[in-house]
Order: C-alpha cells, then structure tokens, then sequence
C-alpha cells in the first residue's frame, strides 16, 4: 500500500485501513474476479455464488453498520475513516463495494429518519443480520430520468426544469400507495429486501411535490426484471423494480416533500463523495498491477521500468492517484460537517476521480500490452469496471451541468 500523506493519521484509523485492505484483498477481489468470468449475470447471484459470502464476511466484521447511529448499534466512523473504507474497498472491487454500499442505504435513512416501528422491525434485524438475509437497494433511477435528472426532481425553484418521477405515490387513508417502475441500473435491484424509493406524490397541490420511502420489497404487487447484463461491474448486480399497486404503511414516508430537496443534496453529497473515494482505490489498484508487473517484463533488453517513457507514465498515474486521493478527502470531511453540504465539490471530486480510475486503467491496460488485454491479468476487469464509473451515480456530461449551475448560484 502506498504510504499515506495524512500525518495525523490515528493508530486505530491506519489500523482499519489495514483490517479493510486485509479484506480487500483476501476476500472481495479473488471474489470479484470469479463472479466476473461468469457468462450469465444470473449466476453471479445463485444461492451458492460466492457474492453471498462476500457479504456475510463483511457484515461479520461490522461494515453493514458502519453508518448507523451509534444508539442503534452503528459503528461511529468520522469522514477520513470512511474515505478509508471506500477506498480500500474500491481497491478491492469497484462492484461490490457499490453493493456492500448499497446494501446498507434504506436501513441508514430509516434509522435517522423513520418511526419507532419501522426500526423495530427492520432496521434492528438488519443492524444483527450476518446471513446477508437483509439486502437494501436506491431505488431513485427510471428508464428516462437518471442520475442527472435528480438534481431537479422535486424542486420548487422557477428556474427549475419541471421534471417528475415515473414512479408515483398516492395516500390512500392511511398507507402510500405506489406504481412505476425503477431501471435495470437499481444496484441490487434483483436481489434486494428493502428499497428507498424516490416517487413523485400524485393529489397534492403543488406537482413538484416528491419524498423518500422506505419499502420492504416482500409485498404484493414488487416485480423484478432480469439481472442486467454489462462489460463492467459484473460483481454488481443490478436490475429493474416493478411496482403495481403496493401499499405500505403512511409512516414509512421518511423524507417529506418540504425537506426533499434539501436531503436530495445531502445525499447527491454523499453519494458522489462516495464514488470519488471509491474509485480513488480503483485508481490505486490499476497503479499497482501496472508497477509489479514493469518491474518484471524484459522487453529492449531490460526490464520496462528501466525505460525512461515507461518511468514517466507510472509516475503520471501516481499523481493522478494521489491528486485524486486528496481532493476526494476534503470533499467528504468538508461536506460531512457542513450543513447544508456544497454538493457542487463532490460532483467535482466524482468526476475527477471516476475519469483518474478509467485514465489509470487505460494506462496499466497499455503497459502491460497484450497482457492487459488477457483475462488472466486484473487490469483489464478493473478497466472495465472503471469505465462503467463515468455513468453511474448520474453520467459525468450531466452532472458537469449540475455542477456548472450550482458554482454560479454559488458565487453570483
């Protein structure tokens, strides 16, 4: 691992660096691996598919609650400590730590946001899960609204598009009533328990009006699409969820149209924050596949690290690597402690950071020649993998605009 330029690192911080690396290493990426030589996306999720044991590795050592409040059993992690997890995960694989993510996300908001109830009965079960038996999904992205559409969802500025989601919801006495359907790119979306879905609210006086639900995915009327079939990512599993007519009770509302905007901020935030740190390890894994191997490769009579334009590129990757590293952070450490967050720096850093991650790749796939095209060699999944970044969590044209309207509301 490459040294950290934290000074103020803490024993216990460069010690769950090192537990989260130990765990990259020794179970997410031969996992990745195996999963992603899978022809059928399926398979990736089969009841004796290794994903599941990704899963209840990971929930063993606590990082399932790594986001819950502590009064619930959460794990208290400050920002740097999450910037290390994610990026240590991403060094493992970029899918399922997007799954392991996402996996947590509706309990998260239903342990800070929802009523007793709802907490009695699942986020506690969730918060005890090791079997992996509680899998969470975003359900937020539909077949003509994506990530960049989520910016303007639910806003009641004039200057705003006007833009609702497909996916509705109707109060019918005393429980929501949902239709639509979420995209094939729900991240989890074929094998998850529980969602926290974004619907627009449908018999209210302003049409703008949308919220945030948390909803079990074991009720009439929940559907499923096929597992999606993608060159990137193949780890992840990803699907469309269909909603006809379910019902769940009024409560389980959890962010109201008056505050949805503002928590959409919050979470395009966090969200992006995430995805820069995330492939930071991305990023950082493609470095080091392409140092190990120049230092052995004999071509010219020498090693290929011996080449001075060799030495130039693995440099070139290695700032890039650190720059993103660092812009990544303080992103994340300034947006978690500022209320409201400046969610215009973290696009900024998911955009950096994602197109480093495929840079870097793209570089260690060149280096190593025919090898980085083999399937025998890691760099050319995590090439892959890295390219799919560049669209998830909103494509990076679209968020760029995001952003551009953002700075100049900011400093106009």
């Amino acid at each position: 691992m490459f040294l950290d330029l934290n000074p103020d690192l803490t024993s216990e911080q460069r010690s769950l660096k090192e537990q989260t690396h130990k765990f990259a290493e020794e179970v997410m990426r031969p996992a990745a691996d195996k999963l992603d030589k899978l022809s059928d996306p399926a398979e990736v999720i089969a009841d004796d598919s290794v994903l599941w044991d990704v899963l209840r590795q990971g929930r063993e050592l606590g990082y399932h609650v790594r986001a819950l409040p502590e009064e619930l059993g959460g794990v208290a992690l400050g920002p740097v400590e999450q910037c290390i997890v994610a990026e240590e995960m991403g060094w493992g694989s970029a899918g399922l730590a997007v799954c392991m993510g996402a996996s947590s996300m509706p309990f998260v908001f239903a342990a800070m946001l929802g009523p007793p109830g709802l907490i009695e009965k699942h986020v506690i079960p969730f918060r005890d899960d090791v079997k992996a038996e509680f899998i969470g999904c975003w359900a937020i992205t539909e077949p003509e609204h994506g990530g960049g559409d989520q910016v303007y969802i639910g806003s009641k500025r004039e200057d705003i598009p006007f833009i609702r989601h497909g996916t509705r919801a109707r109060l019918d006495g005393d429980e929501w009533v949902i239709n639509g359907q979420k995209s094939a790119w729900v991240s989890n979306g074929t094998i998850a328990t529980h969602a926290l879905l974004h619907a627009s609210i449908d018999g209210t006086e302003d049409e703008r009006d949308a919220g945030m639900f948390f909803v079990p995915l074991n009720v009439d009327g929940v559907t499923r699409g096929k597992p999606l079939d993608k060159i990137g990512q193949r780890d992840l599993n990803q699907g469309e969820v269909y909603f006809d007519n379910v019902r769940v009770p009024a409560d389980y509302m959890l962010v109201k149209p008056d505050m949805y905007e503002m928590v959409t901020d919050i979470i395009i935030a966090t969200a992006n924050g995430g995805m820069a740190t995330t492939f930071t390890g991305v990023a950082r894994s493609a470095l080091e596949e392409a140092l190990e191997y120049c230092k052995v490769r004999v071509a010219g009579a020498k090693v290929i690290s011996k080449h001075q334009l060799v030495q130039k590129k693995l440099f070139d990757m290695f700032t890039r690597v650190e720059s993103a590293r660092a812009l990544g952070r303080a992103v994340n450490v300034y947006n978690t402690q500022a209320m409201p967050p400046e969610p215009h720096y973290a696009i900024a850093a998911k955009v950096q950071n994602t197109e480093t991650a495929f840079d870097v790749a793209s570089d260690a796939v060149q280096l190593l020649g025919g090898c980085g095209l083999s399937r025998e060699y890691p760099v050319e999944r995590i090439f892959r993998d890295a390219r799919a970044a560049m669209i998830e969590d909103g494509d990076n044209d679209t968020l760029r605009l995001a952003g551009a309207r953002l700075l100049l509301e900011r400093y106009t």
